[in-house]
């Protein structure tokens, strides 16, 4: 009778633990991959909601067409009159006669002030320089202060007037200047040298000052009746026109409807709306593997929202916007937009000029349509004050099923620990029992006769 017990090599047990923990690691690997899965949706999601709210800082630039300035004012002669529109002026003509510019007041020392702009004036005190309707202005004069420094002076504490020096060839000599049109101005007070500073706007003299420009009013017709200004800028003359005078003479402005703002804020619009499109096809894009037998054959490529509802669902809502707005005669094709077959929008702001110029109403009718449809897309993408949009929503149920699948992760990877730590036991024990079994049997075969070291004769 020969018997022997036999154990399993340590490689052997080694192989058997990898793969049952192989086994045991599957479930895990797969959970792990939905996690991958769904931090790809997320990143899509996210880049998507960039582009929508572009999109939707896009659209407040059509959300109050009374704020848009859709009028611009011409004038037939710019070396005469210039002028710009406001949104509240009226579409109308102007006939500007008889233009003649308002002037400042200058007085300028009648001799030199000093040897230079910075020698030192004597005297002290202060000047008082009293404007028309009798505002005054103090000016310190400190003793020993230069020329230049009472300049600065001057034009520190005066906002009424503005001091200059200019330099002869036999000295410096003092230019005072009305700061605005058609504002007379006196000057007075101070010693010493500082009385030669004195002028009197009243009687046009002065110790050492002399009258160079006399201040005057501009003074116009328009449409036949006659305009005052103490400036060469008319705010409220006409309301909602800016004119500013440059010259002597006469001028027609035109103020009418411009679409040039309007124009501009659509086309923002549509290079949003557009970019918004794009992102949401990149993410849900397929694409078909190329021919094997080409050198650039490629594999089968998906966007991570490859036949998700809700991304393509938001996709035609966006271009139904465009596609299907018409609103008083005037269709979207008409306002300057247009849908390629890949579905990118596209805006011609002459084609949109054109229309606007020939129905503005209309015009403007359609574009708060589009306004309404688009800004109801992007609110229930983006949400609202006290709610959250779809996107949110989205990724929100995918960040939590992510967490819930770590913890399972996180469950199983400690009840797969101690399944392979149970079993290492048992291949250590199985292991401990084989070997004593074996010397079990060694003895037996020599008390048996059977042992290949014993022999004997019955």
């Amino acid at each position: 009778m020969t018997s022997a017990v036999s154990s399993l090599g340590s490689s052997q047990v080694q192989a058997e633990i990898t793969a049952v923990e192989a086994r045991l690691e599957a479930p895990i690997t797969q959970l792990n991959n939905q996690v991958a899965t769904d931090k790809a949706d997320i990143s899509a999601w996210g880049a998507i909601q960039g582009k929508i709210s572009s999109l939707s800082s896009a659209l407040s630039g059509i959300s109050d067409l009374s704020t848009i300035n859709s009028l611009t004012a011409t004038s037939s002669t710019s070396t005469v009159a210039t002028a710009t529109a406001a949104a509240s002026a009226q579409p109308s003509t102007y006939s500007l006669t008889n233009v003649t510019l308002a002037k400042m007041q200058q007085i300028t020392s009648t001799a030199p002030v000093a040897a230079s702009a910075s020698a030192v004036i004597a005297g002290s005190g202060a000047l008082t320089i009293t404007m028309q309707g009798g505002e005054s202005k103090q000016v310190t004069i400190s003793s020993g202060m230069t020329l230049s420094g009472i300049t600065q002076a001057i034009n520190k504490a005066a906002d009424g007037v503005q001091a200059s020096i200019i330099n002869t060839g036999s000295g410096a000599k003092l230019v005072i200047q009305g700061s605005g049109s058609g504002k007379p101005f006196s000057i007075s007070g101070g010693t010493g040298s500082l009385t030669k500073f004195d002028y009197s706007s009243a009687t046009g003299s002065g110790s050492a000052m002399q009258l160079t420009g006399s201040a005057a009013s501009a003074s116009l017709k328009i449409d036949g009746l006659t305009v005052k200004s103490p400036t060469n800028t008319l705010t409220s003359a006409i309301p909602g026109v800016t004119l500013t005078l440059a010259g002597a003479g006469s001028s027609t402005v035109t103020v009418s409807n411009s679409p040039t703002a309007l124009s501009g804020a659509l086309s923002s619009v549509a290079t949003s709306l557009n970019a918004a499109l794009s992102s949401i096809s990149k993410q849900t894009a397929y694409v078909a593997p190329s021919s094997a037998s080409s050198s650039s054959s490629s594999s089968a490529k998906s966007g991570p929202l490859l036949g998700n509802f809700t991304a393509t669902d938001m996709s035609n809502q966006l271009l139904q916007a465009i596609s299907g707005a018409a609103a008083s005669g005037v269709s979207a094709a008409a306002l300057g937009f247009t849908v390629s077959k890949t579905g990118a929008v596209s805006f011609s702001s002459s084609t949109f000029a054109a229309t606007y110029a020939q129905n503005p109403t209309g015009t403007e009718k359609l574009i708060s349509q589009i306004y309404k449809s688009l800004d109801s897309v992007t609110t229930t993408a983006l949400g609202s004050s006290g709610s959250n949009g779809t996107l949110n929503a989205e990724t929100t149920s995918l960040q939590s099923t992510i967490t819930s699948i770590r913890n399972q992760v996180t469950q199983l990877t400690k009840i797969d620990a101690a399944q392979l730590n149970i079993l290492s036991e048992q291949y250590s024990t199985a292991e401990a029992t084989s070997s004593t079994a074996q010397v079990s049997a060694a003895y037996l075969s020599i008390f048996t006769g059977t042992g290949s070291g014993s022999s004997g004769k019955g």
